[in-house]
């Protein structure tokens, strides 16, 4: 409900100089403080916050922290495994701290008044593209050449193989940026959506006495919609964190 302070519901985006560092010798603006990085610094503490009280102060008898986030950690581990099998094991870290920083990301902006990170496309397509990258510096590195085997299906005729591996080539390529793209456009439609729903509903319930009763039954509806968009924030780290898997799985076993 922010916009009952704002002009336009996508100020909510903007982003925000609230310290900046200036200097004759240098450029500093790397160092200024926004609410991005602030943000960004809060949502780590809570990632930080939630594995130490997971950590039940070394007692035998596990808190439900601790045992909330040990499934948090199972989940992740089936799904790592299941998808690439015993290697694994090496890119688990990497998948469990994405997984883990996207939701709580994502259900820290569901509060109101809040800056969500991963509804600006130039963080999350930035962030699927350096794993494409490496995703692909992986696969050149366990294959060489044999890595271009991946851009053309098995059983095409010779004919077709200049078509099908610019087509398999643009398909790939395009995963650097639709795969970030998924993930800021879901989150800012919902954020765009709870605004735009929240001042309509401030504005009536603020309109008389009768408005403000009867705006209880409508409320209770956008309710339901910021429930469902908390799902959706879970579901949305889960696509990514799977989707990044299967591209992995690609660069470990070419298929």
């Amino acid at each position: 409900m922010r916009n009952m302070m704002m002009n336009s519901p996508l100020e909510q985006f903007e982003m925000n100089t609230y310290m900046s560092l200036n200097s004759s010798l240098m450029d500093l603006s790397w160092l200024s403080m926004t609410n991005f990085s602030m943000y960004s610094l809060m949502v780590f503490s809570l990632m930080m916050g939630l594995h130490t009280l997971s950590m039940n102060n070394n007692g035998m008898i596990p808190s439900k922290w601790s045992m909330g986030m040990e499934s948090l950690y199972s989940t992740m581990q089936n799904m790592v495994y299941s998808q690439m099998g015993v290697s694994g094991q090496y890119y688990f870290p990497l998948m469990y701290v994405l997984f883990v920083f996207m939701l709580v990301s994502n259900l820290f902006s569901m509060m109101p008044y809040n800056f969500a990170l991963m509804s600006h496309l130039v963080f999350t397509v930035s962030l699927s593209a350096m794993l494409w990258l490496g995703v692909t510096m992986l696969g050149f590195s366990n294959f060489k050449l044999e890595y271009f085997g991946l851009f053309v299906p098995a059983g095409t005729s010779l004919p077709l193989v200049p078509i099908l591996v610019i087509i398999e080539l643009l398909s790939n390529t395009a995963r650097s940026i639709s795969l970030g793209l998924r993930l800021g456009s879901n989150i800012t439609a919902g954020h765009l959506l709870l605004v735009m729903l929240g001042g309509l509903m401030f504005d009536f319930m603020s309109s008389g006495v009768m408005f403000f009763i009867v705006g209880f039954i409508p409320l209770a509806l956008v309710l339901g919609i910021m429930c469902l968009e908390c799902a959706m924030a879970l579901i949305q780290a889960y696509v990514f964190s799977i989707l990044a898997c299967s591209y992995i799985k690609e660069a470990i076993y070419l298929h």
